[in-house]
């Protein structure tokens, strides 16, 4: 018996001397995907790993295994296995949820944001703390917030007042831009941003819009003959954040969620930081491939604008719960 009990507390030292040397016995990992290429510049990449190295960092018992390109889920599916609580982290373009709460169309809506300056003042508005309470509810909780611009491509010819769009099968990122689209004489083909390379090869495209890092990302610059910049005046932008599921959340003690919400902050400040040169970077991507790079004047941001009132905007109010009052809190942010 006492060889036994000697044993026994052999063993639990040697236990205890390896949670000493490794910090934790079992740290929890948490799953973190999304859909761009991993290690290469993208920076919702980054603000993903960013967040793997913090955690590892604050040693509160917490890892971060990050899948990029869509390794773990679908795009568009990783909303839902967030909810359920399949999937612990994702970046994801809000508006690919759409589909489930409408409201989120408004966070990927024709011109309503104005430069990237504009998208952080929305940041802590009222118009925010509506989508916000809608993310809430269905549980999934707000790491950081990430706003990017974007702008159009084509292989036919450059994109700048709505009648260039006519004949074009156009890709847009959510149901706002496909209404104006439509409006201006498009067709459209729906899908993720990370399938827009594969069908303008195919031939099943004729131009898309999308943010700029995806753009770059993605190397569409090798499918397409014009692009129009997001310039001075961008009518594309996105609410990209990265989120977690609440289920996940809950199973943090609270010196593990604090740690998670300051490692959301540091991912946040990196995006903002990185948000304004992202367009820079697009433009020279594409004027090195040979692209023929051109940028909206105001009238023709304002034609755009007009259709989107009749259409988007209109369809927005009329049709989603609280669409109204959503377009009017965004437009007082000045």
């Amino acid at each position: 018996m006492r060889l036994s009990n000697k044993l026994l507390s052999g063993t639990a030292f040697a236990v205890g001397l390896a949670v000493a040397l490794t910090g934790t016995a079992s740290a929890l990992t948490l799953k973190a995907s999304h859909q761009w290429p991993g290690g290469k510049g993208d920076v919702r990449d980054e603000m993903v790993q960013i967040i793997a190295k913090e955690m590892k960092k604050a040693n509160v018992g917490v890892d971060v295994k990050v899948y990029p390109g869509k390794s773990l889920f679908k795009p568009k599916a990783q909303w839902n296995a967030m909810v359920k609580g399949q999937l612990d982290i994702s970046a994801f373009p809000l508006d690919y949820a759409s589909g489930r709460h409408p409201q989120f169309s408004a966070t990927l809506m024709p011109g309503l944001v104005k430069n990237h300056d504009h998208a952080l003042r929305l940041n802590s508005s009222a118009f925010m703390d509506d989508i916000k309470k809608i993310i809430d509810k269905a549980g999934v909780v707000v790491l950081s917030d990430a706003w990017l611009a974007g702008g159009f491509a084509s292989k036919k010819n450059c994109i700048l007042g709505p009648e260039t769009m006519k004949g074009q099968v156009t890709r847009a990122a959510g149901p706002a831009f496909e209404q104006m689209l439509v409006g201006a004489g498009a067709s459209i083909a729906s899908m993720s941003s990370s399938a827009i390379y594969q069908a303008m090869q195919t031939g099943v495209l004729d131009a898309a819009n999308t943010s700029s890092g995806s753009f770059v990302s993605y190397r569409i610059y090798e499918q397409v003959k014009c692009l129009t910049a997001p310039g001075k005046y961008a009518l594309w932008f996105m609410y990209e954040p990265i989120l977690m599921s609440k289920k996940s959340w809950k199973k943090l003690n609270g010196k593990q969620q604090a740690a998670l919400k300051a490692a959301g902050k540091v991912a946040e400040r990196y995006m903002t930081s990185k948000a304004k040169g992202l367009d820079d970077k697009l433009v020279a991507a594409y004027k090195k491939a040979g692209v023929k790079v051109v940028e909206m004047t105001g009238a023709q941001a304002q034609a755009w604008k007009d259709i989107a009132q009749k259409t988007s905007y209109k369809i927005f109010s009329e049709k989603v719960p609280g669409g109204k009052e959503l377009i009017k809190k965004a437009l007082a942010v000045k």
